[in-house]
């Protein structure tokens, strides 16, 4: 457990807010292909550009009070709760990690955060997030301890080469996909941080996760058929950030 009393959490935590901010037009922008850095924040009713007044995470939409103060429009609360999540992730970073590490598991989180929030509205998991979570998981690997690199190099393999196997025998079982390459390339992500022996907990996280979520929604009425696709990303993405934090699941 970090020390309580240092302060190497302040400024991720700080930096958090904006952090999500940055996270909400990533899962705006990058599905559509847009423009994810260049490009000039502005309303997305009436177009008018925001200044540094209006970009300030979740104080300018409590101050607007949730509309745009150019057109008046109600904003939604998505910007909002994206800041206050990215926050929320680095507070809980800071309750188990310290020193450089946080940095990892902050970045870690806030990756995992714009990969779900983009599969559960889009059905997609963008390589521009997914495929860097590989390289980025072997070098925090390295760093801990070189030895630890052969294992988690192992499960980034075996993870894109289960979910490859799963997704390719769907297909011949059900012509049409069942999983999709993006789901490949994020469990071969989690082989990288986690390494091969924490895959089956991810695996099975995930899958509970999604079980959970598809029984929730039955229960309010809307129920998941054979042929819904279900944003089994976003799943795996909690499974990950978890059996990261905490280790694989004990049994023993």
């Amino acid at each position: 457990m970090p020390n309580p009393f240092a302060i190497d959490w302040l400024f991720p935590v700080a930096a958090a807010p904006f952090v999500g901010s940055f996270l909400g037009l990533l899962a705006d922008r990058l599905p559509a292909g847009g423009r994810v850095v260049s490009g000039r924040s502005a309303c997305p009713h009436c177009r008018h550009r925001l200044g540094p007044r209006d970009l300030v995470p979740v104080l300018s939409w409590l101050a607007s009070r949730g509309r745009c103060r150019y057109c008046g429009t109600r904003l939604g609360v998505f910007y909002p709760a994206i800041e206050i999540g990215a926050l929320a992730i680095a507070v809980w970073a800071a309750s188990m990690l310290g020193g450089w590490l946080l940095w990892a598991g902050c970045a870690l989180g806030w990756t995992l955060l714009a990969l779900g929030l983009i599969d559960a509205r889009h059905t997609v998991l963008p390589d521009e997030l997914t495929l860097p979570l590989i390289g980025a998981g072997l070098g925090v690997a390295y760093l801990i301890d070189p030895a630890l690199l052969p294992d988690h190099a192992i499960g980034a393999a075996a993870g894109f080469a289960a979910f490859m196997a799963v997704g390719f025998a769907y297909r011949r079982l059900r012509g049409r996909e069942g999983l999709g390459l993006g789901d490949a390339k994020l469990l071969a992500g989690a082989g990288a941080w986690v390494s091969w022996w924490g895959l089956p907990s991810v695996v099975l996280l995930a899958a509970l996760g999604a079980l959970t979520v598809a029984l929730g929604r039955s229960i309010a009425g809307r129920p998941v058929s054979l042929t819904d696709e279900v944003p089994f990303g976003s799943a795996l993405a909690l499974a990950l950030w978890l059996v990261w934090l905490y280790g694989p699941l004990g049994f023993g």
